[in-house]
């Protein structure tokens, strides 16, 4: 009896591996076993990065409000301690927003927990 292999799952396999390599550089989108490679390795990379994003908008949100909050008078992390204890609770975000869109209002939060 002849040996059964199925064309079907493994040409879908391949095709859905090629499929997300298209637009990759030479061989990293025309050859499977480059192809499977670069996939992977770009499927780690965004596994990463969603994390890694996270921690780099922090970052920025911090630096933002340090650089206003400076302006001020004040360092950032004793605006953050004085926010804590007024009990305000407006996250980084908000107060980069704040800092960077609408310095009036960014101005009337830190004279309220001065």
């Amino acid at each position: 009896m002849p040996r059964s292999v199925n064309h079907v799952a493994s040409r879908k396999r391949r095709k859905k591996i090629m499929k997300a390599a298209k637009g990759y550089f030479g061989g990293r989108s025309k050859l499977y076993t480059s192809a499977k490679n670069a996939v992977e390795k770009a499927l780690q990379y965004s596994y990463r990065d969603r994390r890694q994003k996270k921690r780099a908008f922090r970052r920025l949100w911090i630096a933002r409000i340090n650089a206003a909050v400076r302006m001020e008078g004040l360092s950032y992390s004793r605006f953050i301690h004085l926010l804590n204890q007024k009990d305000i609770k407006l996250n980084r975000k908000v107060l980069a927003d704040l800092a960077m869109n609408n310095p009036e209002s960014f101005k009337a939060i830190v004279k309220a927990v001065k």
